[in-house]
């Protein structure tokens, strides 16, 4: 795990797409605004994004098994365009955020989340917003050791 910090964040130009299930959708998701994407001939300005809005520990893992989960994936883009099956074009919301970077699996991330959570706590903050994960490699190219993973929560 990466220092823990608090930075500010510019709002961003995003398609997304938003769906109720287990957090196993979050891939098939991001295939689907890939395609589309390319089938509009966007310029993609960020990374990939996950949007959890379920900001409790405890929420997420009964979310994920009962899949009642809001599952939100987005990616950064420029470009206009209308939104169709489900996706839709807006603006993520920017503001102050406590961030850290998760390296290694996805499954083996809860410890940089309970980090993130005292670090919040310790700071007399609040949670202001679903929690972002950033996705700035593919782990299908990179060793499973190597995956990295932007944690991002809205705080106040």
């Amino acid at each position: 795990m990466e220092e823990i910090t608090i930075i500010e964040v510019a709002p961003q130009e995003v398609v997304g797409i938003t769906r109720t299930g287990t957090y196993r959708l979050i891939p098939e998701l991001l295939q689907e605004i890939y395609g589309f994407i390319l089938a509009h001939s966007l310029t993609i300005t960020g990374m990939p994004t996950f949007i959890c809005h379920e900001t409790l520990p405890e929420a997420v893992m009964v979310a994920n098994e009962k899949g009642t989960a809001i599952v939100e994936v987005a990616w950064p883009i420029s470009g206009t365009v209308r939104g169709s099956g489900g996706i839709t074009a807006y603006e993520l919301p920017g503001g102050k955020m406590v961030r850290t970077m998760h390296r290694g699996p996805y499954e083996t991330c809860e410890p940089t989340y309970l980090a993130l959570f005292a670090f919040i706590a310790d700071r007399n903050l609040r949670i202001a917003g679903p929690i972002r994960e950033i996705y700035p490699n593919n782990p299908h190219e990179v060793a499973p050791a190597d995956i990295l993973m932007e944690i991002m929560v809205p705080v106040l």
